[in-house]
């Protein structure tokens, strides 16, 4: 079996780790997978020896998605989207895959049309067109503009075959976030959270704490570095992880600041295994991160990035609270205080039963769906 698989990341690493881990689980299944990537590329993602495809890199300009800028801060101009486009059918083309899988889309990334509507279509036009996959998490950001869920599915209807959802639906079901989900039911498969490898870590710290990809974490890791040093001896020995993207000048800033105890990293590997050795998580409230978390059981303090009118982050963080596996401190009331405060807090690990095996699943559905139409 041979799959491409499309992803853009515009702010954020969380669709890129989250398919990484996709893509990974199908080459472990012997398929031949391509993971074309059009997003900033970053280190470590993904693993194993999947071949990735680097569109010229294209992110969003701020955390409002206000618009589109090229690898020099400059807008996306008409010809970079042309490369782009052919590149991507050049690659759609050689490959002939069985498989396309495309992250995000219809129901989001609606910026990537330019590319993404002459790629279905060319796979939808082909004699026999490769089965049609859309690959979405399990909650989605809140949509406020009229016709966005109409057009949504009239794209499900006429090129996709299969939607991905990438939860439990114990947890959470796709019509909560988009009701018109009965509609497209027959297409909807949920493949449980799609969580990273637990190898274990070398490294054993009281605190975790970490801000994504780090684009929007800043004040997350700056309230948390004074939380450190007014609670180094109850707590004495943090991990502060920035992400690759975290602003230079501000990292450095807050390295010569740092007390003792204190470790600053960029990015770890390792970092379900640091959770599985922690005594605590502070985090944002992101897929990924909650995946790692729910799989180490892992205390947890959430503070969900809900900026530019963000709500999937709030949404999560606020379930996981109702069941007694996170504590959650809002943005607007992010304080030294109110984390010390939440940290004092935070529920002990609990048990439960949401499913983290998704990576694989997908997998196991995947080949499934190619053998029934076979």
């Amino acid at each position: 079996m041979k799959a491409l698989i499309y992803v853009q990341h515009l702010l954020g690493i969380g669709h890129l780790a989250r398919v990484s881990r996709i893509a990974s689980a199908l080459e472990q299944a012997a398929v031949d997978v391509t993971l074309v990537s059009g997003g900033p590329p970053v280190t470590g993602f993904p693993t194993g020896q999947v071949r990735v495809v680097q569109l010229p890199p294209i992110r969003s300009r701020d955390a409002a998605f206000s618009a589109l800028v090229d690898q020099d801060d400059q807008p996306v101009s008409a010809a970079l989207k042309a490369q782009r486009c052919e590149r991507l059918l050049a690659e759609f083309d050689a490959l002939d895959p069985d498989v396309l899988i495309i992250e995000a889309f219809p129901f989001g990334r609606r910026q990537m049309r330019f590319e993404l509507l002459p790629l279905i279509e060319r796979a939808k036009a082909r004699v026999r067109p490769p089965l049609i996959a859309s690959s979405v998490r399990d909650i989605l950001q809140e949509n406020r503009k009229a016709g966005r869920a109409e057009e949504t599915l009239a794209l499900i209807k006429d090129f996709f075959d299969l939607i991905l959802v990438h939860g439990d639906p114990g947890f959470a079901r796709l019509e909560e976030t988009f009701p018109r989900a009965a509609e497209i039911r027959e297409r909807i498969a949920y493949t449980g959270l799609v969580a990273g490898a637990s190898a274990p870590s070398p490294d054993r710290f009281d605190v975790v704490v970490s801000a994504g990809g780090g684009i929007v974490g800043q004040r997350l890791v700056a309230t948390a570095a004074m939380v450190a040093a007014r609670l180094a001896a109850q707590w004495p020995r943090w991990c502060i992880i920035t992400g690759p993207h975290f602003p230079p000048g501000e990292k450095a800033a807050l390295a010569a600041t740092l007390p003792a105890g204190i470790r600053l990293e960029t990015f770890r590997a390792d970092f379900p295994g640091l959770l599985a050795n922690a005594r605590l998580s502070i985090s944002q409230a992101g897929y990924n991160t909650v995946c790692d978390l729910l799989q180490a059981r892992c205390r947890a303090v959430l503070i969900p990035f809900a900026a530019g009118g963000e709500t999937e982050q709030s949404e999560r963080a606020r379930r996981l609270a109702e069941l007694g596996l996170a504590a959650v401190v809002t943005e607007n009331e992010l304080t030294p205080e109110s984390l010390a405060a939440a940290m004092a807090g935070a529920p002990s690990p609990a048990t439960h039963k949401i499913s983290l095996d998704g990576a694989a699943e997908t997998a196991r559905i995947l080949a499934q769906r190619l053998a029934g139409r076979q």
